[in-house]
């Protein structure tokens, strides 16, 4: 098989609410895309180096403690600015494909329209962390909230963990908060039609799977 790199490599980000089903379709992206013979690297936010995966236990789990918008924030960008540094950019320096389960979408989405942060004071700082690094291409999975909510709890419970380390922190926030985060990501994509792909998450896994697919080696074939 052979071992293809992208000039520049390519970063694709996952993004959407709770239950959307973006962990299944970052692993069968991934999947894919190494069975073309693609190097590829997936990772995570809240984590994805030790430092961010330490400031996940924060900010995802039911005990992880009660922190207001902007100290949610700070965190975040602490801990992605790690990330792009140790994880993201070498790999793209190496050619690699990068997929990343979240990243400043979310922060928009999760602590601008959802916790009701400054959504400019939001920006500047993001950009004063990231300097305009930004995804290539960025999915979009979109799901009733209802909908969404179910799924990730049945999740949670098929794990088997209901205490202070269940990641549920933000699920417990109520429908209204996750209807505002929804609104948040299909604005975003409404602004950045070039990057942002939005797909209909209630669909089966194999027809969305292949649309990704689809679209991932139509961006490949145009760098």
């Amino acid at each position: 098989m052979p071992d293809l790199r992208l000039e520049g490599g390519l970063f694709i980000s996952f993004e959407g609410g709770e239950g959307a089903g973006k962990t299944s379709q970052i692993n069968r992206l991934g999947q894919f895309l190494a069975s073309k013979g693609y190097r590829v690297v997936t990772t995570r936010e809240p984590g994805g180096t030790p430092e961010g995966e330490a400031l996940r236990s924060l900010l995802v789990q039911r005990g992880g403690g009660s922190w207001n918008p902007m100290a949610e924030t700070l965190l975040m960008l602490a801990g992605r600015g790690m990330h792009v540094e140790k994880v993201i950019k070498p790999a793209l320096d190496h050619g690699k494909i990068v997929i990343s389960d979240r990243f400043s979408d979310s922060t928009l989405a999760y602590q601008g329209y959802g916790r009701g942060l400054d959504r400019a004071k939001l920006e500047a700082l993001t950009d004063m962390v990231l300097e305009g690094f930004a995804p290539d291409l960025t999915f979009v999975l979109d799901i009733a909230v209802v909908e969404g909510l179910s799924r990730s709890t049945k999740r949670i419970a098929a794990e088997a963990h209901d205490n202070d380390e269940s990641e549920d922190r933000f699920e417990r926030m109520g429908i209204e908060f996750h209807e505002r985060i929804r609104q948040g990501f299909l604005d975003i994509a409404k602004a950045s039609p070039g990057r942002c792909n939005v797909l209909d998450a209630s669909r089966r896994m194999d027809e969305i799977a292949g649309q990704i697919e689809a679209v991932v080696m139509s961006k490949i074939g145009a760098l």
